[in-house]
């Protein structure tokens, strides 16, 4: 959320907006009623939300929910990682586009440092909230020729680095194609310092593709969704704080559920409104992307709406 959009006289939701922890656990009961076993909280910067171990611990008490986790930038996770473990969270995803503190300012364009988001991980770990996951944005001419540093600083420690293209989400980033660093030139990248080979993936619609250190020191994950869409076999919905359900990242509105909820829909009412989101969704924008963006269509939520 950039600093000088979002700036200290920005006006956010109003609380009655917003979902409750409530309402999202009910939200997440028909989703596990209809075969949803993962659950990540995103964000924006989820540990901004108040209480949110409360919400990790009703999320957790579901019957079919058996993976909890959360994506974060990591600089609130020394205060916050062992509460969220007792609530039942089991694994975090922390954003880390690169260890040289001042390209790390102009991509998070707030004031923090690697620092902060390396004691992050090291809370997360205390806590036992593993494996852990590292997100890296791959942005060329800005922090490509520190990718390789990354791999190394995590190589054999256990965690899992995800580089990541630079994708055209929202509309604040300003993205321009010539900017995305493919795939294929990161695993090229990283296989000359470091050799590797593939790895199979772990389940259909895993969005990373694998590949593990010859030597054993661990692997790593690249997420193409520029170069190599997997539009065909994503198996993600996202839902927002203000109660939207979203069937792509890359989505313009959603279909909202609050008001839905807040007028007495049953349960049964709730799963068979997300059966029928969910059966009927269209969406290709990636393997579209050039059409979509040619045609204009560049209208689309941002990235702090929808999450990771």
């Amino acid at each position: 959320m950039p600093a000088e959009v979002f700036g200290d006289k920005h006006v956010f939701l109003a609380k009655n907006q917003l979902l409750s922890f409530e309402e999202i656990a009910r939200l997440a009961r028909a989703f596990a009623a209809l075969g949803v076993r993962k659950v990540r909280i995103t964000g924006g910067e989820p540990l901004l939300r108040r209480d949110l171990p409360e919400l990790v611990r009703q999320i957790a008490a579901i019957d079919g929910i058996d993976d909890i986790a959360l994506t974060t930038n990591g600089v609130q996770l020394p205060e916050h990682a062992r509460a969220l473990a007792d609530a039942g969270l089991d694994r975090v995803t922390v954003s880390l586009d690169s260890l040289d503190e001042a390209i790390f300012r102009q991509m998070a364009g707030r004031d923090a440092s690697p620092a902060q988001v390396l004691a992050g991980l090291a809370a997360a770990e205390a806590a036992g909230l593993r494996p852990i996951k590292i997100n890296c944005v791959a942005v060329r001419g800005l922090n490509d020729h520190t990718l390789v540093d990354i791999a190394r600083r995590f190589r054999g420690t256990g965690h899992i680095v995800r580089f990541i293209e630079f994708m055209d989400v929202g509309t604040l980033n300003d993205w321009r194609e010539e900017q995305v660093v493919p795939a294929v030139e990161i695993v090229r990248r990283i296989d000359a310092e470091f050799p590797l080979e593939p790895v199979e993936s772990s389940y259909r619609g895993e969005v990373a593709r694998r590949y593990r250190y010859k030597d054993g020191a661990g692997e790593i994950g690249i997420i193409s969704s520029v170069t190599a869409p997997f539009c065909g076999d994503c198996s993600r919905v996202r839902l927002t704080s203000d109660g939207r359900v979203l069937t792509c990242l890359f989505a313009a509105t959603g279909m909202s559920l609050r008001d839905f909820l807040r007028t007495g829909a049953s349960d049964e009412d709730l799963a068979a409104r997300l059966r029928e989101i969910w059966t009927s969704r269209g969406d290709r924008y990636s393997e579209l992307r050039a059409e979509n963006r040619s045609a204009g269509g560049s209208r689309k939520l941002e990235m702090y709406q929808v999450g990771g």
